[in-house]
């Protein structure tokens, strides 16, 4: 396995930037996941370190190796599509067993490689059967199994779990983590679902737009969004944003909203006045009759354990996750308290955290 190193990576198509100058490491052994929406670049930036795509400019390094302009045939990697790409007039073991057969590997060891490959993805109950007839599920093992059975540096896969059903989704997360730990593989990973992404990287860099907006874990993203875009493209609910006209100093540890003061994580830069927002999480809104801060209830989702209270305040829109068993009824006025340790405060116009202590260690993309 290898450590990838992404310098300040740039594709254009004519006038259109696929790419905007990105940079970033993947460690040895590091589940890495690009996570954005149709369109942001994740794709083009996966092909480029495959070497399906070359770079109007920048630098890719696989260990200590330059392989910016390496042909893929040249860069020791494995990809593993969205769509299965199997060979349908082949078995699972011939499907397993081509690229080692391309190779030139001798037939007993691909029978052992085929063989301990199968057993570690759990179908070598299958290794004789057509691949024609087998679940969406079983398709993926097989396509994995054709990439980890090269035991290439690095797996780069695109979308894997794309084709399959919402249950199949969630047990191959599992599978493909479980997998990933066993192997120890730098595994890049591209997808635009967040549930995907937050349960299986040690990494995430959120793109929009060509760019990357945040490079982190998943608990700094989630935790510390360093852009409106990123507070809003991750959480189910969003984070929720209400907006307030202020000037802030340096030091500052409150903000006014109707005539409440909200404890905040303390400022490290000053701010003049202009039109901000408050980020907090809907799971950390609490209800709270002596509350200034009042919100008018829309409507409620029940989810079993808990329920997602929809909410218009005189600052906008808000969600609330709280336990089921609390009595919120459409069209009742009711008080809002906010955990200020939580807190994100964004600038309007540019969409920015403003930093405070809170992203006092988080770098920036």
């Amino acid at each position: 396995m290898a450590e990838i190193r992404i310098k300040n990576l740039h594709k254009a198509f004519g006038d259109f930037i696929a790419v905007r100058d990105s940079s970033f490491t993947v460690a040895n052994g590091e589940f890495f996941v690009m996570l954005g929406p149709s369109g942001c670049g994740k794709t083009t930036t996966l092909r480029m370190i495959a070497g399906l795509e070359l770079p109007t400019s920048g630098q890719i390094m696989l260990g200590s190796e330059d392989v910016t302009f390496y042909r893929a045939a040249k860069r020791d990697i494995a990809f593993v599509f969205q769509l299965f790409a199997l060979y349908p007039h082949m078995n699972v073991r011939q499907n397993i067993a081509y690229p080692l057969k391309s190779e030139g590997v001798s037939r007993a060891q691909i029978k052992d490689r085929v063989e301990e490959t199968a057993r570690l993805l759990r179908i070598d109950d299958i290794l004789d059967s057509p691949v024609s007839g087998l679940s969406g599920g079983d398709r993926q093992r097989v396509a994995l199994g054709r990439a980890i059975v090269r035991r290439p540096k690095v797996f780069l896969m695109d979308e894997p779990l794309g084709a399959l059903d919402a249950e199949f989704r969630a047990l191959m997360c599992d599978e493909l983590r479980g997998l990933h730990n066993r192997l120890g593989a730098t595994t890049v990973y591209v997808t635009h679902d967040q549930i995907e992404a937050m349960s299986m990287a040690d990494k995430i860099a959120v793109m929009n737009n060509g760019s990357i907006e945040q490079f982190g874990s998943p608990q700094e993203i989630y935790d510390r969004p360093t852009s409106t875009f990123v507070a809003e493209f991750i959480g189910s609910p969003p984070m929720n944003l209400l907006s307030f006209h202020a000037g802030l100093r340096k030091g500052r540890k409150t903000v006014k909203l109707s005539n409440s003061s909200i404890a905040v994580p303390e400022l490290r830069e000053s701010v003049a006045p202009s039109e901000l927002l408050l980020g907090i999480r809907p799971e950390h809104v609490r209800f709270d009759d002596a509350a200034r801060l009042r919100g008018r209830i829309m409507s409620t989702e029940y989810l079993g354990s808990t329920q997602i209270i929809s909410l218009s305040t005189s600052h906008g829109p808000l969600k609330a996750r709280l336990p089921a068993e609390i009595a919120a009824k459409t069209g009742d006025n009711v008080g809002l308290t906010l955990m200020g340790e939580r807190l994100s405060i964004f600038d309007r116009a540019t969409g920015r955290a403003v930093q405070t202590a809170l992203y006092e260690t988080v770098p920036h993309a």
